[in-house]
């Protein structure tokens, strides 16, 4: 059969029907809001991209002191405290005089004799008072250097066969909110805890001035192992259960619409969630706010009144465009009588038609051209082509 004949049904169809439709799951799950109404979510998004993803095990803690960056002061000789220059959470530097202690050796007036701080640092420890006496056993004060401390996590023991010196923690202390540490592996405890089936990982951690101490509790997110090329966000985007896991994304046409995407997850670490399917890169997922958004309901703005400001012209209430016979009905009224008598014909019908004449007479002129004629023969032949 010749393959011109093939198109005509297709052409024959009005051109209407090929205009997409919105989609009705679509439709359901957006959530349409005005200006006000993101700026009292908070709502704040982020762009989906591949990233190396981190395997992590979870580990509580506390942070310690460094030995070697502890000192105390104390008296060669003994005497009387007359004076203390600093109490316990005082900064100090090397070198400072801290107390001055007066001599038991005879004299007018007994000799005094100044205590100096060994190493900078903040003072952690004292419990000396004014006209006490002092020996040389006794400690007046402890300074601790805190621009380097400890933190020591507790791992489950089966975790321990993957952690080596040089492995990398990222820390959280409920002390200070908003922040967090990286730390690195430097040893293991010399024994197990037996009741808890653990064993002491301790981390070097530098504090960069902030105001960790030591007995301060700590969360650990160890790194296990690393995958580059993974499809992630932030672990805040997540919504939903386990059986239905689902994301806010930002419409790339409608302003403040925001489609409710369903995903499947693969791992989870302390801060992202890997996305197996679902996403694109390049999506932008609601973070900040994501929880708020899904008790928004349909949200603020009609679907029509979102579309007509992103198109410039004019839809209905369910997302369609309207049509020329729709157009003609709201400006001439139905007024009870019958438009489908020739009353005029919509663009789309005057197109599809144009489209049929031109088809036919491409037919009748390569009719005329058969040197054959048009006998019948001739035409079952060109059908049967």
């Amino acid at each position: 059969m010749n393959r011109s004949l093939l198109l005509l049904p297709f052409l024959a169809l009005p051109f209407g029907s090929l205009v997409a439709k919105p989609d009705p799951a679509k439709v359901a799950n957006t959530v349409l809001l005005d200006e006000n109404g993101v700026a009292n979510l908070g709502l704040a998004t982020t762009e989906v991209e591949e990233q190396a993803f981190e395997e992590t095990v979870f580990a509580l803690g506390r942070i310690e002191p460094e030995p070697l960056r502890r000192s105390v002061v104390t008296s060669r000789i003994p005497g009387r405290l007359i004076e203390l220059k600093l109490q316990a959470g005082d900064r100090v530097a090397a070198g400072d005089v801290v107390a001055r202690l007066e001599s038991r050796q005879p004299g007018d007036p007994p000799p005094v004799i100044s205590l100096r701080a060994a190493n900078a640092g903040v003072v952690t420890f004292t419990e000396a008072r004014l006209g006490e006496p002092i020996e040389p056993d006794k400690v007046i004060m402890e300074i601790t250097d805190l621009t380097q401390v400890l933190a020591i996590a507790r791992v489950p023991e089966h975790q321990t066969a993957r952690l080596s010196v040089g492995t990398k923690a990222h820390i959280r202390v409920s002390a200070v909110p908003g922040e967090t540490f990286e730390g690195e592996l430097i040893r293991f405890g010399t024994t197990a805890d037996r009741e808890r089936g653990t064993v002491d990982a301790v981390f070097r951690l530098p504090t960069r001035g902030s105001s960790l101490r030591p007995g301060m509790r700590a969360e650990f997110s160890i790194v296990l192992a690393q995958r580059d090329g993974v499809m992630a966000v932030p672990r805040a985007a997540l919504q939903g259960d386990n059986l239905d896991r689902f994301v806010y994304v930002k419409d790339y046409e409608l302003k403040n619409a925001y489609v409710k995407t369903a995903v499947r997850v693969g791992m989870m670490n302390d801060r992202y969630v890997e996305i197996v399917s679902g996403l694109f890169a390049g999506d932008q997922v609601v973070t900040q706010g994501a929880y708020s958004l899904a008790f928004a309901g349909k949200g603020s703005v009609s679907l029509k009144a979102a579309l007509d400001a992103a198109h410039g012209h004019e839809h209905n209430e369910d997302g369609t465009e309207v049509t020329a016979e729709q157009k003609a009905a709201r400006a001439g009224g139905s007024g009870g009588h019958d438009h489908s008598q020739g009353e005029g014909l919509s663009l789309l019908t005057i197109l599809s038609l144009a489209a049929n004449a031109l088809l036919v007479g491409f037919l009748f002129v390569r009719r005329r051209n058969d040197p054959e004629g048009a006998s019948p023969a001739s035409q079952a032949d060109s059908l049967s082509a």
